[in-house]
């Protein structure tokens, strides 16, 4: 039976699709718009327009037997919506629960879904890091309508009379070629090797490698114990503010520079500037225990924190090749 990826030209479908096709998957790649787009060899792809409430799932569910939902609307660095937690509602939640519905009605036995750890919150306490069982305080309006697409699909599922199943990761950030948001601009400031004062920050942060995300989900495809199950996922090792940028410096060999600065000086500055919401990322810990999926699916991730960004670094510098950033 065939895998939909919805999203299928986006940055964590660019890792999984030669993995689901490497590892013997029958593909069909869901997209808005299939022009300009080169899907990998031996990948159908089907265009399903604008995602939200109205969308046609129809031609893009024929002889599928299992999705994985990748598309949604992300964080917007520069929002012109005039309502954009309608605009998040709409693509996230709404045009989730129309899938869901279509798939149930096609027979569809498995939907994994790519949430987010916003759905549980912005941060943790140290020694407490976030689990399955941890009560979902999302903070943000992608938060918030992950947190609500969810239990729309657990509704959805429920009540299928095909017995669809689903499955929840909630990943981490997620970094890797073609990152990017903040962890681009972190790869641009430590190309330049510009001087941050963050040397004194000690907090610990979970991430993980796109590499291992799409790991994971043919983990959630494939695995029978995943059903109806939710699970958070990391690379396996925390790193601090600090400890991140040296890494991904020395990873695009560079060396950091870094200085101490007051934490509360840079959180005033960051208030007076508008970017609390930033400044509790760099200078916060969000921690995600992942023992759950290592101990019911088994699941290893394949790399490193040091190979994830060696490979990311090295993107990086042939994206930017001459450019001097």
């Amino acid at each position: 039976m065939r895998v939909l990826v919805t999203g299928a030209n986006g940055f964590v479908a660019a890792a999984l699709l030669p993995e689901l096709v490497a590892t013997g998957h029958d593909v069909r790649a869901a997209v808005r718009q299939a022009e300009g787009w080169t899907p990998p060899e031996g990948i159908e792809t089907v265009e399903v327009g604008d995602i939200g409430p109205d969308t046609d799932w129809s031609a893009a569910l024929d002889g599928v037997g299992s999705v994985i939902h990748l598309a949604a609307r992300t964080h917007v660095m520069r929002e012109t919506e005039t309502d954009p937690l309608a605009a998040y509602r709409r693509i996230n939640v709404e045009g989730t629960r129309r899938l869901a519905e279509a798939a149930a009605s096609h027979g569809v036995r498995r939907l994994i879904y790519l949430s987010s750890i916003k759905v549980n919150g912005e941060r943790t306490d140290e020694g407490r890091p976030f689990t399955e069982d941890s009560v979902p305080a999302p903070e943000d309006d992608y938060g918030r309508t992950k947190w609500e697409a969810e239990q729309a699909l657990q509704e959805i599922a429920g009540q299928s009379e095909s017995g669809m199943g689903v499955v929840v990761l909630r990943p981490p950030l997620v970094y890797g070629p073609g990152v990017k948001g903040n962890f681009r601009s972190l790869l641009s400031l430590c190309s330049r090797r510009a001087p941050l004062p963050l040397s004194r920050i000690r907090n610990a942060r979970s991430l993980i490698y796109v590499g291992n995300l799409a790991h994971a989900l043919r983990t959630a495809l494939e695995h029978p114990a995943a059903h109806n199950r939710t699970f958070l996922l990391r690379d396996g090792e925390d790193l601090s503010t600090p400890d991140l940028i040296r890494r991904t410096a020395e990873a695009l060999g560079r060396r950091a520079r870094l200085f101490p600065a007051p934490t509360g000086g840079l959180r005033l500055a960051a208030r007076l500037s508008g970017r609390s919401a930033a400044a509790g990322r760099l200078l916060g810990s969000l921690q995600v225990d992942d023992r759950k999926i290592r101990e019911i699916l088994g699941w290893q991730p394949p790399f490193s924190v040091v190979e994830g960004l060696r490979a990311t670094a090295a993107w990086h510098l042939s994206q930017n090749h001459g450019k001097g950033a």
